[in-house]
């Protein structure tokens, strides 16, 4: 005989979750029940109260149409509603549930989402004309859009896409150089707008391109974290990106430094330097940047540049990032990575009204009509990685499980 399945409690409700103090009214018109149950759900476990009737309480109102919507409420009574107004009518809408899909992005919750198998499907959705119905079409029925493979093609294209990949050379400056009549990485080399650290980046293209297996990676911070203790005790030097995310290989080395004092850390990557290229380790710049002893740039201090590998003379990226203690956390994050992880907890921090990168977890302020705010002067005090992503209410990933 089987044994009885066990009922799976419910999440009890958030009276701090992201909805709180939010009276909602949900109209069921086009909406799957079992999805509706899913929305109710969620939002009183994120501390909403959930309506039945449109009442003088409600606060915020969820339909899956703009006619769905205007079938059961009338323009004066949407009127009284906050962030409603005629040019935008769905606007209310849209930004509630821009935040579940936020939530549901970041918490990797793709259920939600359909798959177009059809141009059929979203043929009678707003903006979508003859034209974006054949590009469609064609991607269900090939994968492939020719459309793109032309621009792919393209010698402009091509050409700007490969100025682009020279270190310190962005998109304005590659079609720049597009312009003025460049068309290989030779030509670039009598170019004499360059700056010096696109200079390096070119006579380097080869070399900054090859990627550095983990073994060498490995090697090179553990004597990095030796440099770094003859300097100062208690110097903390990891290397993030994907070295941490325990790739086979990486593309350049993020160091990641600080120290548990608090203060160890402020002057220190000067010296660091300097011994590192008397060492031969360190061997062109790109950029440097120091804030730690004055305390500006969240004090911060950064440097880019080129490093090679001991017995070699190939260079490879590599970055120093030294935070003080008290942010390390929020670095650390960042410079690990990946694009996808880091992505989903920016989403994750606005969606809580929060402004989230690698000095802090600020209050966002907000902006004038309906744009979003700057952060705010002061970050939350969050010691650790797993004390962000606790606060965040996203999952705990190790390291190594962070390649989304």
């Amino acid at each position: 005989m089987a044994p009885k399945r066990t009922k799976r409690k419910s999440p009890s409700p958030d009276p701090q979750g992201m909805f709180a103090g939010m009276t909602v009214f949900l109209i069921e018109d086009g909406v799957q029940s079992l999805r509706l149950q899913i929305w109710k759900q969620k939002l009183v476990q994120m501390g909403a109260k959930v309506e039945t009737q449109l009442s003088e309480k409600v606060s915020h109102v969820f339909a899956i149409s703009s006619d769905a919507l205007f079938h059961h409420v009338d323009d004066d009574r949407l009127a009284r509603f906050k962030g409603y107004s005629p040019p935008d009518l769905n606007k209310g809408i849209t930004e509630i549930f821009g935040k579940l899909v936020n939530i549901y992005r970041a918490l990797g919750d793709d259920r939600r989402s359909f798959k177009v198998e059809s141009a059929d499907q979203v043929k009678d959705l707003p903006g979508i004309g003859k034209s974006m119905q054949d590009h469609i079409q064609e991607i269900v029925t090939t994968g492939k859009l020719s459309k793109l493979e032309q621009f792919e093609t393209d010698e402009k294209v091509k050409t700007i896409t490969l100025f682009g990949e020279v270190w310190g050379i962005g998109p304005a400056t590659a079609l720049k150089l597009y312009e003025k009549g460049h068309r290989t990485l030779d030509d670039l080399k009598n170019e004499d707008s360059l700056t010096n650290a696109q200079v390096i980046g070119l006579k380097y293209f080869d070399d900054i391109k090859t990627r550095i297996p983990r073994h060498e990676a490995q090697e090179m911070e553990l004597v990095l974290q030796k440099v770094a203790e003859d300097i100062i005790p208690g110097m903390v030097v990891v290397c993030g990106g994907s070295y941490r995310r325990g790739k086979a290989s990486c593309g350049d080395l993020d160091i990641v430094i600080t120290h548990p004092d608090g203060k160890s850390h402020k002057g220190f990557l000067q010296n660091y330097v300097k011994r590192l290229k008397e060492m031969k380790l360190l061997r062109e710049d790109l950029i440097f940047s120091t804030h730690s002893e004055e305390g500006t740039d969240s004090g911060v201090d950064t440097y880019f540049g080129l490093c090679t590998y001991p017995g070699r003379e190939l260079r490879h990226r590599i970055d120093f990032k030294v935070y003080p203690r008290d942010i390390y956390a929020f670095g650390l994050i960042a410079w690990t990575g990946n694009d996808v992880l880091n992505r989903r907890l920016r989403l994750l921090a606005e969606s809580k009204g929060y402004r989230l990168d690698d000095t802090g977890l600020f209050p966002a302020t907000h902006g004038s009509g309906g744009k979003r705010g700057s952060r705010g002067t002061a970050s939350l005090k969050l010691e650790t990685e797993k004390e962000v992503f606790d606060f965040l209410g996203f999952p705990w990933l190790e390291p190594y499980e962070r390649n989304l």
